[in-house]
């Protein structure tokens, strides 16, 4: 898939408020600094279409945008460690909850996981919760390029031993780096063959 357009459509913090529209949605969230502006910057060739910070929690809204016309790409708030206060926590996380039980259009969400870590609970919770739910969704590991490869190749099969605990299989991945535009095309490809099926 080639991006074409990618514009800013609207940010709210009310599900409702959301694009009346018909066009599937793909949502990317992550723990808070796991590399998602950057990514979706990557992914759409803009280089501040999602605002970029050095402090973590910068995305606190629901933000759509417009790809090629035809899908939405969906900036989420980023979950654990922001720093804000534990009542703005509790509001991005009801809004979080409350987009993924009402957005119909939502065919996928792509749950962000920082490549040089180890399992880490928060986000072993966050797909146990999304599983429970009913979302489907697809992993996309941040940051390749910032770790030795038999290091990424060990924390990867680390997140598939812990993952296989609870799951049949485990779910489609992707390995990314917003630095050298690794795994755009295969993101990119995969959300083409998804909008194919949709028609």
């Amino acid at each position: 898939m080639k991006i074409k357009s990618a514009e800013f459509v609207v940010s709210n913090s009310k599900v409702e408020k959301c694009p009346d529209s018909r066009l599937p949605e793909y949502a990317f969230i992550g723990r808070s600094n796991v590399g998602k502006s950057s990514l979706i910057n990557m992914l759409t060739e803009r280089k501040s279409l999602a605002k970029t910070s050095s402090r973590p929690g910068k995305t606190q809204l629901i933000n759509h945008f417009l790809i090629n016309g035809n899908w939405h790409l969906v900036d989420l708030p980023g979950y654990g460690y922001a720093k804000v206060s534990k009542s703005a926590k509790r509001t991005f996380q009801k809004f979080i909850t409350a987009y993924f039980a009402n957005r119909k259009q939502m065919v996928c969400a792509f749950v962000l996981i920082d490549s040089r870590h180890k399992a880490q609970k928060i986000d072993l919770e966050f797909m146990q919760w999304l599983g429970e739910n009913q979302i489907p969704f697809c992993i996309i590991f941040t940051k390749a390029d910032k770790i030795k490869p038999k290091a990424l190749e060990t924390n990867i099969k680390n997140y598939q031993t812990e993952m296989l605990e609870y799951w049949s299989e485990m779910p489609e991945f992707f390995i990314s780096s917003a630095t050298s535009g690794l795994g755009k095309e295969e993101i990119l490809g995969y959300i083409e063959s998804v909008n194919q099926q949709l028609e």
